[in-house]
């Protein structure tokens, strides 16, 4: 059985969809406000990467550009915001539909692991960037949810 990296088309699937998700967040006047003080320009590519590693692809993010605690701390420490982040699973769904991963199951597992990786992950820590722990690895999701170690 294919990866839910393999499924959605690799690294260039992947690509795909990190930029149609980056460009409905930009668009949308809510979620953009988190890229108001400006973005990395390798945004998409960190995305993509990170979302290939968390789903069955290369480790190319770890060995890139950092662990799950880098990733988490950029997204800590900004309070909580429901309304910005069911806005933002919002514009990844619609990316899907971007890029044509629609076919079940894969659209719906995509759909899952970044409404967990939203709320779950990335909004773990709304008080303080300082809360996130060290070391943390990236958490891998496949056709069965959550894999644990």
């Amino acid at each position: 059985m294919k990866s839910v990296y393999e499924a959605a088309g690799g690294k260039d699937g992947l690509t795909r969809l990190a930029e149609a998700w980056h460009e409905r967040v930009m668009d949308d006047p809510v979620v953009s406000h988190a890229f108001s003080q400006g973005f990395d320009p390798e945004h998409t590519e960190r995305l993509a990467a990170y979302l290939a590693e968390a789903l069955g692809g290369p480790a190319e993010y770890t060995a890139k550009y950092g662990d799950e605690t880098s990733v988490v701390r950029m997204h800590s420490g900004n309070g909580q915001d429901d309304d910005m982040d069911q806005r933002a699973i919002n514009c990844f769904e619609q990316a899907l539909e971007d890029v044509g991963l629609t076919q079940e199951p894969l659209r719906q597992v995509l759909y899952d692991y970044f409404a967990w990786a939203t709320t779950e992950t990335m909004g773990r820590y709304p008080d303080s960037e300082d809360d996130v722990p060290d070391r943390l690895a990236i958490p891998h999701w496949s056709w069965d949810g959550l894999q644990t170690a």
